[in-house]
């Protein structure tokens, strides 16, 4: 998704998230109306309504006619599902990923391992699920991919990080990131466990 479209995006919603906006195109979408009209309708003042009607003729929301000294508005029902099928056609599950590519990923995960990790050693094992999961990522990374471990290998090489491998051990097969057969074990690729 483009940064004209995050813009586009970004008005749009904008525009329409105010409630006073929303029940100012209810009105024009059942009548024209004047801002005097508008605004005793709504209990508004009506330079209130005024700035609400200039947001929303920005994005082609709304159009004005002048009839002698009055300006009328009405719902631009076109302009709106012009809007509407724009904005919404550019956001599709890839597109929504985009608006995060300036994110860096990697943040949270070294703020979980600074805080309960020290140089090689786990200081405490988090309570959470999530966070611990990282912790349980950055240990298994020490087992090479393809090679076979004894459960007293994979004991030695859990125990040099944290005095719980029989912990650790258990998570990794829990999580998926190990698997254990006949007492040998191994790394698999890791996935993003069903949580449904």
């Amino acid at each position: 998704m483009g940064q004209q479209d995050i813009e586009a995006m970004l008005r749009f919603f904008k525009v329409l998230a105010n409630e006073n906006r929303l029940k100012i195109l209810g009105v024009l979408a059942d009548r024209e109306c004047g801002v005097e009209e508008l605004a005793a309708l709504l209990r508004l003042k009506a330079p209130t309504v005024s700035h609400h009607l200039d947001k929303l003729r920005d994005l082609g929301f709304v159009d004005m006619r002048t009839d002698g000294n009055d300006h009328l508005y009405r719902l631009s029902v076109d302009s709106l599902q012009e809007m509407s099928k724009r904005v919404f056609s550019s956001f599709t599950p890839e597109s929504v990923v985009s608006l995060a590519d300036d994110v860096e990923y990697d943040a949270w995960e070294a703020k979980v391992l600074g805080a309960f990790v020290d140089g090689e050693q786990i200081t405490r094992v988090p309570a959470g699920y999530k966070k611990r999961l990282v912790i349980l990522k950055w240990l298994v990374n020490y087992f090479e991919e393809g090679r076979k471990y004894s459960e007293k290998e994979v004991n030695e090489i859990i125990e040099r990080h944290h005095e719980d491998y029989c912990l650790f051990r258990r998570e990794f097969v829990m999580n998926g990131l190990m698997e254990r057969r006949d007492g040998v074990y191994w790394r698999v690729e890791w996935q993003l466990p069903d949580l449904a």
